[in-house]
Order: structure tokens, then C-alpha cells, then sequence
């Protein structure tokens, strides 16, 4: 028995205060084993211990001042405090090469298991991660670790030591449209004019701001596996083509109608050497659209006519917009044409060529403030 009491008293005082109570009784099977190594545990008071209000107290101050991890919420990631979407830093310096500016971000954190034969199911967690400069410099990795440190750590230095350069138009969209797949996952990207934003799957999306890429439309068909979509996407950023590929490519022009312009023709890039209108075949395919995204249709929601198409005054105003339906293309192509709004007898009666207005400065008037 006094072999017992001495063992049970040079346990920790935390674990004895918590295990055997304010009594200070040691019970079989309850508070203590029944069997210590070949001898048996009988139940016994123990001196009271004088320490145990004061062990209570410090426990309870410890307990008090623990709070939850709470991010503001730019640090947040897509779904609360979780890390998918989360920023983990820039990479690790490699000897004399630093990664300035640069930003990774969780895409993907999952636990996977894999078999083995000696040890059974071997846990690990599995790292999807994204890092980028803004300014078109980027990679991603894939890093597997038992602890969630090491791993998010693997992936973030790998993605580092895999960087492309994805080239941009005007340092905020895509080139051009362009289809991509990888597995069964396909994507259509479609170029989005500046202030547009990025309407587009939240991996794409947070691929595009480590990127710098602003606006953008992006639609996924089929599976919505994320390391297939991130693929998909490095793939077709990788395989778009410039303006002067394209016109190289084809033997034409390139023109582009932006709305901002009041789809103005611009011509973004020609040729070395142009073809003329009997070169080309009369099968072959010249919609911008449909060659850069291989003769592929985006499915589409059909849309159907406003409800007031159907009322009488739909009719009453098609009737009195009949005179002007036709005047904005008319201008825009006056614009293209000529270079000025004219018509057939602008050259007989050159006093009626519209007037160009412009912007006159009004000169500053300082006003003297006499006493």
C-alpha cells in the first residue's frame, strides 16, 4: 500500500487535482486503473492536497483567455475560416533568389489516404496552390505531407520553381476567346472589355487576380474537379495566340469593334504580306469567334422576347421608331467610309457638311476683391 500511495503522489499535481477530486480518493476502474503491473489497486484517501484550489484557478484563467482564430475579411477564404482561398505568403527565398511581390493562395486542401502494406491506410494531406507576381508571372503546385505545415510549405516552394508567363491584352484581359479541356472538363473564356470584372469559377477567379488578369467571363461543362480546372485553364492562357499570330496566320486583318469606341473598326494587326478577296476559299471560315475557338458552339440558355413585345404600344412604338431604326449603323459606317457624317450632295452643297464641334477652353477670368 505504501509502494501504491507513492506512486499515485508522484504523478503531476494538474493530473491529480483533475483525476482523484476534492476528496483526494483513489478509485479502482474509475480514477485510476484496476492493475499496476501485477498488483492490485485497492480504493485509499490520500493526504488532501493544499495546491488544488490554486491549480483550478490557473486551468480556468488558461480556458478563459483562449479565443477562436478570427480573420478579417480580406485574409477569409471562400467559405469562412477554411483554407481553400486563403493567402499562405511568397515562396521561400532559393539561395540569392527572392520571390518579391509575389502572392500564393490554397486552392485545394483535402486529406487522401493511400494503402501500404506494413503500416495499412497511410494519412496525408493533399495541397493544391497558385503563386503569381500580378503582372503575368505564375504557377501552381501540388504538395502531399502528414502535417499540414510541411505541406502547404511543399506546395508553395514547388509552384515557386514552376513559373510561366501568361501574356495579356493590355494588362487586363485575354487576347481573344479561346476553348480548352482537360480530361472531361472543358472551359469557354470568353475577353471582357476593362471594368467588366471576373464572372467565372472561384478557382479561375483567384488564378486571374494572382495572374492580373481584371476582367474576364469564364463557363465550365462537365466534371468540376479543381485540379482539372486549373489545368484547363493554364493550358488554354498558354495556347492563346497574339493579334499578330493571328493575322500572320490567316493573311488578314485583324479588326476589333469595342463598344466603348461605339464599335468603331480598328485594326489591331495586319499582316506582312495580305491576301486579296480572291485568294480566299469560299468555304473557308472567317468569324473571329469561331476560329479562335475551333469550330466549337458555347452552349447557351435560349432567350425568350420581353413580355411587352406582346402588348399593343410595342407595335405603336415600332411604327413611330421606323423613320430612325437604321440611322446609328448608317453613321457608324458614314464614319468608316468616309471619315464624316456626309451624304450625296455633300459635294454640291459643301456649306451643308455638318459642323465639327469641339471643345473650346474658357479662359480663367481672376477676379480682383477690392476693399
Amino acid at each position: 500500500m505504501e509502494d501504491l500511495q507513492f506512486n499515485v503522489e508522484s504523478e503531476p499535481r494538474c493530473i491529480v487535482v483533475c483525476i482523484l477530486g476534492r476528496a483526494n480518493i483513489v478509485w479502482p476502474g474509475l480514477n485510476s486503473p484496476v492493475m499496476r503491473g501485477r498488483e492490485l489497486v485497492r480504493q485509499q484517501k490520500l493526504p488532501e492536497d493544499l495546491e488544488r484550489q490554486k491549480a483550478l484557478l490557473k486551468m480556468r484563467d488558461e480556458m478563459k483567455t483562449f479565443r477562436s482564430l478570427k480573420l478579417t475579411p480580406l485574409e477569409r477564404g471562400w467559405s469562412g475560416t477554411k483554407m481553400p482561398g486563403r493567402s499562405i505568403g511568397a515562396p521561400d527565398p532559393v539561395g540569392e533568389d527572392t520571390f518579391d511581390g509575389f502572392d500564393t493562395k490554397v486552392l485545394e486542401m483535402k486529406t487522401v489516404f493511400n494503402m501500404k502494406g506494413n503500416h495499412g491506410r497511410k494519412r496525408r494531406l493533399s495541397v493544391l496552390v497558385v503563386t503569381g507576381n500580378s503582372h503575368g508571372l505564375a504557377g501552381f503546385a501540388l504538395g502531399k505531407a502528414v502535417d499540414t505545415r510541411a505541406a502547404l510549405r511543399k506546395a508553395k516552394n514547388r509552384a515557386g520553381q514552376k513559373l510561366m508567363y501568361i501574356e495579356r491584352y493590355k494588362e487586363h484581359t485575354v487576347f481573344h476567346d479561346f476553348f480548352t479541356q482537360f480530361g472531361k472538363t472543358k472551359v469557354f473564356v470568353t475577353k471582357k472589355p476593362e471594368g467588366h470584372g471576373l464572372i467565372c469559377h472561384r478557382a479561375i477567379k483567384t488564378i486571374c487576380e494572382v495572374l492580373g488578369i481584371k476582367d474576364l467571363y469564364a463557363k465550365i461543362e462537365g466534371p468540376t474537379n479543381l485540379q482539372h480546372i486549373v489545368k484547363a485553364f493554364f493550358l488554354g492562357l498558354l495556347q492563346q495566340k497574339t493579334h499578330e499570330q493571328l493575322a500572320e496566320e490567316k493573311g488578314l486583318h485583324v479588326v476589333e469593334f469595342r463598344k466603348e469606341e461605339d464599335y468603331f473598326p480598328t485594326v489591331v494587326a495586319s499582316p506582312s504580306l495580305c491576301r486579296s478577296q480572291d485568294q480566299i476559299q469560299p468555304d473557308e471560315v472567317l468569324d473571329f469567334t469561331q476560329h479562335v475557338l475551333g469550330d466549337r458552339v458555347v452552349l447557351k440558355r435560349k432567350k425568350f422576347p420581353p413580355f411587352y413585345t406582346k402588348l399593343p404600344s410595342w407595335e405603336n412604338h415600332l411604327l413611330k421608331m421606323e423613320k430612325i431604326r437604321n440611322h446609328d449603323k448608317v453613321r457608324l459606317h458614314l464614319l468608316a467610309e468616309y471619315g464624316e457624317v456626309r451624304s450625296f450632295l455633300t459635294e454640291k452643297y459643301p456649306e451643308c457638311r455638318p459642323a465639327k464641334f469641339q471643345k473650346h477652353q474658357t479662359p480663367e477670368i481672376e477676379e480682383e476683391i477690392t476693399q
